[in-house]
């Protein structure tokens, strides 16, 4: 099978990240609940990888990094502790459910910088109309539906002038492009550890400038005779027992990236992407949503012939693994006029090939022959 879905979470890892996990399993107990060993070691690993996400993320320390079971939770967190009923959040015209489904929950007005795809200047514009007299700001690094890179360090450049509290959601960056907390000036930053960081399902990461809301609570480890949660970090936002073997294939996963760089796995996704676009080019009665600029390894296509999910199933059926659909983003779709049906997604990551594309690529525009 030729996995092409890497946008909604990494498949192919590096070996290190199963072996860390199942090293972490078979010796590690539950960091905080004891004296002994295997509580200890699990303790240190939960450290460790604490310490080389702030650094790697520029965040203000290790106790700034709180571990969550993905970046929903995380934007969850961000959101609770930002945002009362009724406050106007500006957020992009790309937005992911993750952050309007929260944001709705809770009430609050929600007012989108709709922009052009592929744009920046006019996400900037439409960013500055709405900033001034807002509560809070999320917005995407990076389009989960259309790979548009959106001009975060100016957006952020922007709250920091109004007085805007910035969240960011790295869900697609994390771990392909610099994502630097300081620079930005962030309340928090959100991620996944299963996408670009290449760990395993089940892991998040909470990037904090401050203190932070819990949005459950339970047992820490710390302060037990208190019935509050903890107030400090990271503390206040980790009730329960930990996914020690979560944190640590998620912990090799952050040194596979580093080895690699940072640069090198951007321009090879990128390079897939853009020979994906060559070999569909031209093909009668197919969208292809691309840029030479303001964009990553995420490719979305339409036909007019066949509906995305046919498309997508009769690309399964030849094995090879996309999306279709709304992907969780219909803002996304309406900004870019694909509501209705939605798009094929192609998602590619460190460890595809040239081959593959190649492949995928034939595969489609033999399906779409067939349909004419």
């Amino acid at each position: 099978m030729i996995y092409l879905d890497n946008a909604a979470t990494s498949l192919l890892k590096p070996p290190e990240v199963a072996k860390a996990m199942t090293t972490a399993m078979r010796t590690m107990a539950s960091p905080g609940r004891g004296g002994h060993e295997p509580a200890a070691k699990a303790a240190d690993t939960a450290f460790r990888c604490r310490e080389e996400l702030s650094e790697f993320f520029r965040a203000p320390g290790p106790e700034h990094v709180a571990f969550t079971m993905n970046a929903t939770h995380a934007v969850n967190i961000a959101i609770a502790t930002l945002v009362k009923p009724g406050d106007r959040v500006v957020i992009s015209g790309y937005e992911h459910n993750a952050v309007t489904r929260p944001l709705h929950m809770l009430g609050a007005e929600t007012d989108a910088a709709v922009s052009p795809l592929f744009e920046p200047e006019a996400a900037i514009e439409a960013f500055r109309k709405r900033l001034p007299g807002a509560k809070c700001c999320v917005c995407t690094h990076v389009s989960n539906v259309f790979g548009f890179i959106l001009p975060v360090e100016e957006i952020a450049a922007m709250c920091r002038e109004y007085g805007v509290s910035f969240v960011l959601d790295a869900s697609q960056s994390a771990g392909v492009l610099n994502v630097d907390m300081e620079a930005l000036g962030a309340e928090f930053v959100a991620m996944p550890g299963h996408k670009g960081l290449l760990g395993p399902q089940g892991t998040g990461v909470l990037l904090c400038r401050d203190r932070a809301r819990p949005i459950m609570a339970g047992g820490t480890g710390s302060e037990s005779r208190n019935q509050a949660m903890p107030e400090t970090l990271p503390d206040a936002l980790e009730a329960g027992t930990h996914n020690i073997p979560g944190i640590a294939g998620l912990l090799a996963g952050l040194r596979y990236v580093k080895r690699r760089g940072l640069e090198s796995i951007d321009a090879h996704e990128r390079k897939l992407k853009g020979l994906m676009c060559r070999k569909l080019a031209g093909i009668s009665g197919l969208e292809v949503f691309s840029s030479p600029t303001a964009q990553s390894g995420v490719l979305s296509v339409r036909s007019g012939k066949l509906g995305s999910e046919e498309i997508a199933a009769a690309l399964g059926a030849r094995g090879v693994a996309v999306r279709a659909g709304l992907h969780c983003a219909p803002l996304a779709h309406q900004s870019a006029g694909t509501l209705e049906g939605g798009t094929v997604r192609f998602s590619f990551s460190p460890f595809n090939n040239a081959a593959e594309i190649d492949r995928a690529a034939a595969e489609l525009v033999r399906i779409l022959k067939m349909s004419s």
